[in-house]
Parts: C-alpha cells; structure tokens; sequence
C-alpha cells in the first residue's frame, strides 16, 4: 500500500470526508483492521482564499508546493490536493515534485465516461466554473461542460464561501442550488459535477434525480484504489 499524502484545510471540512471515505474505501478493499497509510498537511484556509481573491495564485502555488515537499519527505508516494479551486496550480505544483498529484478533474472526468455523461453542468467557485483550467479536463475527455447563468455563479460562489466554508449548512440555501441544478437539467445536462468539496455538505444524490457526481467522494475513492494498486 502506497501512502497517501493529503493536502487539505481548504476547508478542513471537506477534508474530513476525505480521510473517512479513503479508510472506508481501503477497508472494504483489503477487509479485516486494514486502514490506509496516510499523511495530512492542513493548510490556514484565510491565507489561500487571500491569495485567491487578490489573483496572487503564484503565492498560493508556492505555499502548497512547500507543503507538497514536505510531505514528500516525510514519505507520501502519492499527493492528493484536497479541493477543485485549488488544482489550477497544481501543473506548476507538480515541476517541483517526484510523488504524482491525482488530478481531481480527470478522476471526475473518468467517473463521468463510464457513466456515459457527455453533457453535464458544473457547480464550484467562480473560479472553477468560469476559469478554463478545472473545464479543459472534462472537454479533453469528450464532454461537454454547462456552468451556472447570470446571478446564479456569484450565488453558488457565496454559499460556498461565506456559509458551507464555515461549517454552516442552510435549508434556503439548499433550495437555491437545487433551482439551479434544475436550470442545468432545462439546457440538457445529463448529470451535475459538485465541483467544490464543500457542495457535498449541502448537495446529496438523494435531493435530485439528475446524476449527482461529489468531486470529494470521487477524489477520495480514486486516491484509495490507487495507493492500493
């Protein structure tokens, strides 16, 4: 078994359901006490989304590099970048280090194609949604991508922020997405990507009977099968 190196604090939400869905997933695999080889560097959240809203990426690419090598060192054969926002660095990330970075958007695209999705809507932050960084992985898989309309990108973009960030889940808020998904649905998306590992906290497949696709649980799951491999 390979060990895992998480990068995660963005938010340190999210980041549970990542190390409790690579354990379930390395035990159902492997069976009996078996858990999975793990190391987790937290990062402070207030720092990277600074950098985010000032358009300072190369500030954040080298914070999270730093602590990419740090967890190399300590022994991670595998790095995983526990958010979606966050992977338009990880090119630049990835000329610093040894240990492979599992691509959230290619793990999700992958997911997708055997699926059989060839359109699917696509919720995250603005910078995931309008940014070419995060869709280009999805469209070189075949897959045609919709994002929110008008209002509703900067409505998406402050729940995660200034609500499912801070641990606060809302039943209007809620309602809100589930109307956009809906609207996503109307222009033919076939499923809807939960492109930010917050959206998970409010999103579950069981409100909606499109596709829901949680970038988090994808991430996690693939991470786990291939430190097994």
């Amino acid at each position: 078994m390979k060990t895992i190196g998480l990068i995660g604090g963005m938010s340190w939400e999210s980041t549970v359901t990542y190390y409790q869905v690579i354990n379930e997933t390395v035990k159902e695999a492997l069976g009996g006490l078996h858990s999975a080889k793990l190391l987790l560097y937290s990062v402070d959240f207030e720092e990277i989304e600074w950098y985010q809203a000032s358009g300072e990426w190369d500030k954040s690419a080298a914070l999270l590099t730093d602590a990419a090598l740090r967890l190399e060192t300590a022994g991670a054969e595998l790095l995983v970048v526990c958010t979606n926002t966050m992977h338009k660095v990880v090119p630049e990330m990835q000329r610093h280090l040894s240990a492979p970075i599992l691509h959230i958007a290619a793990a999700t695209a992958e997911e997708l194609k055997q699926s059989g999705i060839r359109k699917v809507g696509l919720l995250g932050t603005k910078y995931t949604m309008t940014q070419d960084f995060y869709k280009d992985a999805l469209i070189a898989a075949g897959i045609e991508v919709l994002i929110p309309e008008g209002n509703d990108i900067e409505m998406v973009n402050n729940v995660i922020y200034k609500e499912l960030c801070l641990g606060e889940i809302r039943t209007a808020s809620k309602e809100k997405y589930l109307s956009v998904i809906d609207k996503l649905r109307f222009r033919g998306a076939q499923g809807v990507i939960l492109g930010c590992t917050e959206i998970g906290l409010l999103i579950r497949q069981e409100d909606t009977d499109l596709p829901v696709f949680d970038t988090t649980l994808i991430h996690a799951r693939k991470a786990a099968l291939a430190a097994l491999e």
